[in-house]
């Protein structure tokens, strides 16, 4: 059986060493669910946020096999992990994405002039409500609020900033989650718009912006692409680590 961890105290040992602000956000109790199997002296856990979960301790096939249903990308501890995800799930896809090294320390100059280079016809604004009941109405840019529980939570405890084309958000940099001390960056641009630095003057805002509020925006990459531009912003390179990309129809018992 599954069970929602309410004590995240007692799976902290597990989670030891994890740098994932995702799992810091869980453990926090900040957003996101962790699920045990065994409530009272859980040896596996599993970390979710939004479509993220995080797996630890021993390997548990009843606790893959319980997860929410939809697509989610599965991040194992070891590769122990991994092959208990292969087993139960033959058709995900194993991708590898790209750690950046925590406590970067950012050159203000540089991030301010990226700022001067929004092209003319391109506004640059801050989330607000307005823009993030817009977020919500295309795919695209849904992710960029999508993980908090509301828009109450999202303006209390997210941050982002988008830009915005003939009234259409066309590019943004945003909290995906959140921490007690930061945030987790999320950050796109919709296709016909690449390749004009739009990104790079999204993220250049959320940085200053939570370096003003004392918050650390925390950057993981799903590809060389975004490694190139957090390289840009003044974050470093750590290293590569696997994880799975599963929906549910491709389950196995």
């Amino acid at each position: 059986m599954i069970y929602r961890l309410e004590d995240t105290s007692k799976v902290r040992d597990i989670f030891a060493g994890w740098e994932d602000t995702c799992v810091w956000s869980c453990l926090q109790k900040v957003m996101g669910t962790i699920l045990v199997t065994d409530p009272e002296e859980p040896k596996s856990a599993m970390a979710y946020v939004g479509c993220f979960a995080f797996c630890t301790g021993e390997p548990d096939r009843e606790l893959l096999l319980g997860k929410p249903e939809g697509f989610f990308i599965l991040v194992p501890e070891n590769e122990a992990w991994c092959a208990a995800i292969e087993a139960c799930f033959p058709d995900a896809k194993r991708a590898t994405r790209y750690a950046i090294r925590k406590g970067t320390k950012f050159d203000r100059a540089v991030l301010t002039k990226y700022l001067e280079t929004l092209p003319d016809g391109y506004e640059l604004r801050r989330i607000d409500g307005e823009l993030y009941d817009l977020c919500l109405t295309d795919p695209e840019t849904a992710s960029f609020v999508a993980c908090f529980e509301s828009k109450e939570q999202f303006l209390d405890l997210g941050r982002g900033f988008v830009i915005l084309k003939d009234g259409r958000i066309v590019s943004g940099a945003s909290s995906y989650s959140r921490y007690l001390e930061g945030i987790e960056v999320e950050v796109d641009t919709v296709k016909e718009e690449r390749q004009k630095g739009l990104a790079r003057i999204c993220c250049a805002a959320l940085i200053l912006q939570c370096l003003s509020e004392g918050l650390y925006p925390s950057w993981d990459a799903h590809n060389p692409i975004s490694v190139h531009l957090a390289e840009t912003l003044g974050y470093e390179f750590s290293h590569e680590y696997p994880a799975y990309e599963v929906e549910l129809a491709c389950r196995t018992h």
